[in-house]
């Protein structure tokens, strides 16, 4: 007889979601758009995928081709936001996803992601998911993830401490800057495991949400 899991219980003022890999399932695009480009510059495809999830394209470009000029990876960034946003083929949501933001409602969260307004308009509406009243994008910010600026950005437009809100991510960079920020992490997913978050779910239906008297989100996670 198999003993029964105690799930673990964090608390928090809000929450801070990603996108990308943790409310949806893009892979198959980010796939396609990255092998492309990786091509293009002689990249190895699989060492470029290694660095793209989580950042700013022109974060990724930077690391990859660290000798190209600022002005060019900017211009490519656009192209390929562009592109990412025209093609929805294969995005779905994150099993738990719709659910999960469902028991949201009403409670302190808010959109953490790296991806422009357009790209999470046409990414969230693709998966069948609600966007946030509250997003930080790519345009919200100064500094792609791993840099602690958009968590950072996005407590304080919910007016809650850093140290009282739980980041949800998938990405080496996305868990990095959670943890820069002094909050908390749940790692989502295949990627997160190796990326030091606090604890780890293969998807979002390992997560329920309940609220205490005081306002206080109760994440049951097992």
């Amino acid at each position: 007889m198999t003993a029964a899991v105690t799930p673990t219980v964090l608390t928090a003022r809000a929450l801070l979601l990603d996108m990308d890999g943790t409310l949806v399932n893009s892979d198959a695009v980010v796939e396609r758009i990255w092998r492309r480009w990786a091509e293009r510059h002689g990249l190895d495809g699989d060492e470029t995928m290694k660095v793209v999830h989580g950042r700013q394209g022109h974060a990724s470009m930077a690391l990859l081709l660290p000798d190209r000029p600022v002005e060019r990876n900017l211009a490519d960034n656009a192209r390929m936001l562009a592109e990412e946003t025209a093609d929805t083929d294969g995005v779905v949501e994150v099993p738990g996803a719709a659910g999960f933001l469902a028991s949201l409602r009403g409670l302190p969260h808010a959109l953490v992601t790296s991806a422009d307004i357009a790209l999470s308009t046409a990414r969230m509406n693709a998966a069948g998911l609600p966007l946030p009243a509250v997003r930080v994008t790519a345009e919200s910010v100064g500094a792609s993830k791993p840099d602690p600026e958009g968590f950072l950005k996005g407590a304080a437009e919910l007016g809650v401490d850093p140290a009282d809100c739980v980041v949800f991510e998938d990405s080496g960079a996305g868990i990095a800057a959670g943890r820069a920020a002094g909050m908390r992490v749940v790692g989502v997913g295949s990627r997160a495991g190796s990326h030091g978050p606090d604890i780890v779910v293969r998807d979002l239906t390992r997560v329920s949400v309940a609220t205490a008297a005081d306002g206080t989100i109760r994440l049951h996670i097992g």
